[in-house]
């Protein structure tokens, strides 16, 4: 006849219990706490797996099984599929498998709830919607990023939007995920100074960084890093003060825009010039038929060689001309007729939409 094993059911049970009633007290912490689906799905997975070894343990040590015959018995008990014991079970171990069904019942029911609850909330729709996004990231070339989505952020991607440019937006913070997730915006999640992030925004194949970090110095780290892994990059950054302006340009920044400075500036032109604010509300930020745009002369084109007047782009566009900009010198304001249009020239023009877009499909 086998022999019994030495250590007694009593302290074996207690310690079982133990076990078990750490497994429900975790249970019921994460009905309380509020766990997203996706943390009750894994921690469902360990308790799970911390049952198939406590009861490998028990039926071990209290009907002295193999390794292989305990894992089997867990299985087959955890798993309520019926097949045979492969021994005959002892009172003790008789016991120890009715609290082993009880809890596994338990914790089987949870890990479907959290399975359900997984895929009925979107978890699994998340998932396959970030990799689509990823997909159409890597595809992404000569496109814009920015670094931050807050205020100042928001307010570019907007406008990148309305200018059917292709952008990217990089971001750690979850309240901004969200938003970028519901908008439909591709976005990169992590911080925006670290390497692989940027790698990941395809920052080496990028035409545009716009940094609107909120720390001065995020943003010379950025410029930094930025100019390092694309030569080419054009790098626009937010500064709080002219003494980080300077910084910024040193640390490869090409443009540098200072938020409050320039709304200070804005609010005192509205009290003094408020048609004048008007005009250049309509014209740069929207809202209007009229806009300005800036357009790069190719090389071939038809205007190229000729003056204002004999281009006719004012008689045959209805757009003005009102700054010709050549390359290594300062923007020439409201050119005369005679100044004359050569390819590589930046013209800076005004008119409805639909004339400026006529005008750019004929450069085109």
């Amino acid at each position: 006849m086998m022999t019994r094993p030495a250590v007694t059911f009593p302290v074996t049970r207690t310690c079982f219990l133990l076990k078990l009633e750490g497994v429900m007290n975790i249970i019921a912490a994460m009905k309380n706490n509020g766990f997203t689906p996706s943390q009750k799905l894994l921690v469902s997975i360990v308790i799970l797996i911390a049952l198939a070894v406590t009861g490998m343990v028990g039926f071990s040590t209290l009907e002295d099984m193999s390794l292989l015959n305990s894992l089997y018995m867990t299985i087959i008990t955890i798993s309520t599929v019926g097949f045979g014991e492969v021994q005959t079970l002892h009172t003790h171990g008789r016991i120890f498998v009715i609290f082993l069904i009880f809890f596994s019942m338990v914790a089987v029911a949870f890990a479907v709830s959290a399975v359900g609850q997984f895929v009925l909330e979107g978890q699994l729709r998340t998932i396959l919607g970030r990799r689509k996004m990823q997909t159409k990231i890597q595809k992404l070339s000569n496109h814009y990023i920015i670094a931050g989505f807050g205020r100042v952020g928001r307010q570019v991607a907007e406008t990148f939007l309305g200018r059917k440019i292709s952008f990217i937006v990089i971001e750690k913070d979850g309240a901004a995920l969200n938003q970028l997730d519901s908008e439909g915006y591709l976005y990169v999640q992590g911080l925006a100074t670290e390497d692989d992030i940027l790698m990941q925004a395809g920052v080496e194949k990028a035409k545009v960084l716009v940094s609107t970090l909120p720390e001065e110095s995020d943003n010379v780290y950025l410029a930094l890093t930025a100019r390092h892994m694309n030569p080419n990059l054009h790098i626009i950054c937010r500064a709080d003060n002219p003494s980080g302006e300077k910084k910024l340009k040193r640390a490869g920044a090409n443009y540098v825009v200072s938020p409050h400075i320039l709304g200070g500036m804005r609010m005192a032109m509205a009290s003094l010039r408020p048609n004048v604010v008007d005009f250049m509300q309509m014209t740069a930020i929207g809202g209007s038929e009229i806009g300005i745009e800036e357009i790069s002369v190719p090389e071939g084109c038809s205007i190229g060689g000729k003056t204002l007047i004999e281009s006719r782009i004012k008689a045959d566009y209805g757009v003005t001309v009102i700054g010709i900009k050549k390359a290594g010198r300062e923007m020439r304001i409201n050119p005369p007729p005679d100044a004359m249009v050569e390819a590589g020239d930046i013209l800076l023009m005004v008119g409805s939409s639909e004339q400026l877009e006529k005008f750019t499909a004929r450069l085109s």
